[in-house]
């Protein structure tokens, strides 16, 4: 199958599942849909699953683009209107659909979109200048640690496998393009790009902010009051030590440099872990503190 030959077999809006009319934006989101469903890592050795994820994200490669997209609707355009038949190379023949009066599909993808012009007799030669290939679509799940670090990894897209190495800081939802990773060229011309949209699970104790990474770590009243030093949990290695200033009030921020990932920093926010339930001891002392704090101005009253 030449390389848009399947323009003509197959309905990309029905593949997604949306109307020829459709936004760009209704379009990306069918797709996404769909190959977070159909995805091989959700589907392993489901065949049925791997081929539909292949359709879903041939689909949008030609929708999303919509340069590529103009040239498809005119395709179907033509194809309705009777401008197709089944030469010698059709079905049961060694090559594909043709148009009447013998002009090849890439000969009229030529004349329509700015290729060769035509040749004596009033047909197309089949000659045509150096042409980039198509960009392909992929989705790549990754968990948070390979997100925040980086990360060589090698995936399976169009029937190949494609080596990439993915940038420390990745984040969901990102779209990395993987130049001269898509489609081969045409007579020559450059192959289209890969654009590999990336899916980063959460961390059950770390998020993030920008590139550094964040975590709460509780600490007492007495800790939050007097001051304290604690320990927080890094993602990779030893915890590290950081000092509670007396008077730290619940959220406060604690900066640990280089501590975070890829030599970024570590956010540690403070959260007062209230007990829920207390000795009788820790009862009458507490009973006493309150009666000292009623000398003290009520903090509501210097809101």
């Amino acid at each position: 199958m030449n390389a848009h030959q399947d323009w003509l077999e197959t309905d990309f809006y029905a593949v997604l599942g949306v109307s020829a009319t459709a936004s760009h934006d209704e379009v990306k989101k069918a797709y996404k849909k769909l190959a977070r469903e159909l995805h091989p890592d959700r589907n392993p050795g489901d065949k049925a699953a791997e081929e539909r994820f292949k359709a879903v994200s041939r689909a949008k490669e030609v929708l999303s683009d919509a340069k590529t997209r103009k040239e498809y609707d005119e395709f179907r355009r033509l194809s309705r209107d009777g401008a197709f038949r089944t030469g010698p190379g059709g079905p049961g023949g060694s090559g594909g659909p043709f148009l009447a009066g013998d002009v090849n599909l890439n000969d009229l993808l030529g004349g329509l979109f700015g290729g060769g012009g035509p040749a004596r007799g009033g047909r197309r030669s089949g000659a045509m200048g150096p042409r980039p290939g198509p960009d392909l679509q992929a989705h790549l799940s990754l968990d948070f640690v390979d997100a925040v670090s980086g990360l060589e990894t090698t995936i399976t897209v169009g029937g190949r496998q494609v080596k990439t190495r993915l940038p420390a800081g990745v984040k969901d939802g990102q779209t990395i393009r993987l130049r001269g990773k898509g489609e081969p060229g045409v007579n020559g011309g450059p192959a289209g790009d890969l654009l590999l949209e990336l899916s980063v699970a959460a961390h059950p104790t770390f998020g993030r902010k920008g590139h550094d990474l964040t975590v709460t770590v509780p600490v007492t009243y007495t800790e939050a009051v007097l001051g304290a030093e604690i320990e927080a949990p890094t993602l990779a290695g030893p915890s590290v030590r950081l000092k509670v200033p007396a008077g730290s009030r619940a959220g406060r921020v604690l900066r640990a440099k280089g501590r975070g990932a890829a030599g970024h920093d570590l956010l540690v926010t403070i959260e007062v872990a209230v007990p829920q339930h207390v000795s009788s001891e820790e009862r009458a002392l507490l009973e006493q503190l309150a009666v000292l704090e009623q000398q003290r101005a009520s903090p509501r009253e210097t809101r």
